[in-house]
């Protein structure tokens, strides 16, 4: 009997350990189960620009669990999503939740505090396009390797936040990646229908040069082989609290359907989402002032007049008609557009993203 007692014991205290949570290592900072920390991690000097900082929270969970990276603040004027995960972070309690949540709070600094659209403010470079990085590259690349080794690395499942920049339009949407390259689609898909927003885009990633051209942080999610979505709510860099909420509330549905929290969310139930598969640009040949007829999302039709693009004399130089039937999700509100842009994105339109 004692000998039983003692199995017993042994098998229970070893399934206890194992609900347990580890400590999570992150730049060499230790953030015990059931606490949270907020830490820099440090981009030092370059050779011809300044050093600077990436402000990241951990909440480790006092139990075992999937790790979940949330990446805010890619592109320096994109408020809502540095916004969204300041009131968000502010709900988490590691008491509540299984696993891990990494959240960068503003992915560029610099870009952010220099009100920088698209770019750095020194080496003009394109985060979202900078990825992996390099470790001793210019700022930008710097930034990109800290966030791709010290997070994205760490992570089983990453959300990349954004909203249109400060000269884009923007109908709300959620990117899911699918196709051979990308990783547990069906997870990332059921998170992206959890945000309920009416617009959920796929991307399948078919090829490497897919992956690798002009790399942006979820394509560096698929490259890490996690599953991974874009989240877009937002327009102009606004703040608006309707966004705002949104965002923090497809936020807790993750936490729920990966299995990190039991958390309610306010989310209504919203009617079932538009299904797109992929999407297309309409670039325009020359430079110059760009009038839309539209800057809301809609469907358009092939051959649908889109907008004029004048000269900076008044003289027409294009009127730029639709290439594609589908729909517009964002774009360019105008006026400077330079040639080679896209001044709109169409989505195509798709019954189902179940296959």
């Amino acid at each position: 009997m004692k000998l039983w007692l003692v199995l017993i014991g042994t098998l229970l205290s070893g399934m206890c350990w194992a609900e347990v949570n580890n400590p999570f290592v992150i730049d060499g900072h230790i953030v015990q189960p059931n606490s949270r920390s907020d830490i820099r991690l440090p981009i030092e000097k370059g050779l011809e620009d300044p050093a600077t900082f990436i402000p990241v929270s951990i909440i480790n969970g006092s139990q075992e669990g999937p790790i979940l990276a949330a990446v805010a603040g890619v592109h320096g004027y994109e408020y809502t999503s540095v916004l969204a995960v300041e009131r968000w972070i502010a709900q988490l309690k590691p008491e509540a939740l299984s696993g891990t949540v990494i959240v960068v709070r503003a992915a560029h600094v610099p870009a952010f505090e220099n009100r920088s659209i698209y770019v750095n403010p020194f080496d003009r470079k394109n985060l979202n396009r900078s990825f992996p990085g390099k470790a001793k590259g210019t700022q930008t690349e710097r930034i990109a390797w800290a966030v791709s080794q010290q997070v994205v690395a760490k992570a089983d499942f990453l959300i990349d936040l954004h909203s249109g920049d400060g000269a884009e339009w923007l109908a709300p949407f959620v990117g899911v990646y699918g196709g051979p390259l990308s990783s547990n689609y069906e997870q990332a898909l059921a998170v992206a229908e959890s945000f309920n927003f009416p617009n959920i885009i796929r991307y399948k990633m078919n090829t490497q040069e897919q992956v690798d051209r002009r790399r942006s942080l979820n394509r560096q999610g698929v490259a890490a082989k996690i599953p991974t979505i874009l989240v877009e709510i937002g327009q102009h860099g606004s703040t608006d609290d309707e966004h705002i909420k949104a965002m923090m509330n497809g936020l807790t549905a993750t936490l729920r359907t990966l299995g990190i929290s039991k958390a309610q969310t306010n989310n209504a139930q919203a009617s079932s989402p538009r299904y797109f598969d992929g999407t297309n640009s309409v670039p325009v040949k020359h430079s110059g002032l760009w009038f839309p007829k539209q800057k809301v999302g809609r469907f358009v039709e092939k051959g649908e007049i889109l907008g004029t693009l004048k000269d900076y004399f008044g003289n027409t130089l294009e009127t730029i008609k639709s290439p594609y039937s589908g729909y517009a999700v964002y774009g360019l509100a105008g006026p400077p557009v330079k040639e080679g842009e896209s001044v709109m994105t169409i989505a195509t339109p798709i019954a189902s993203l179940k296959n």
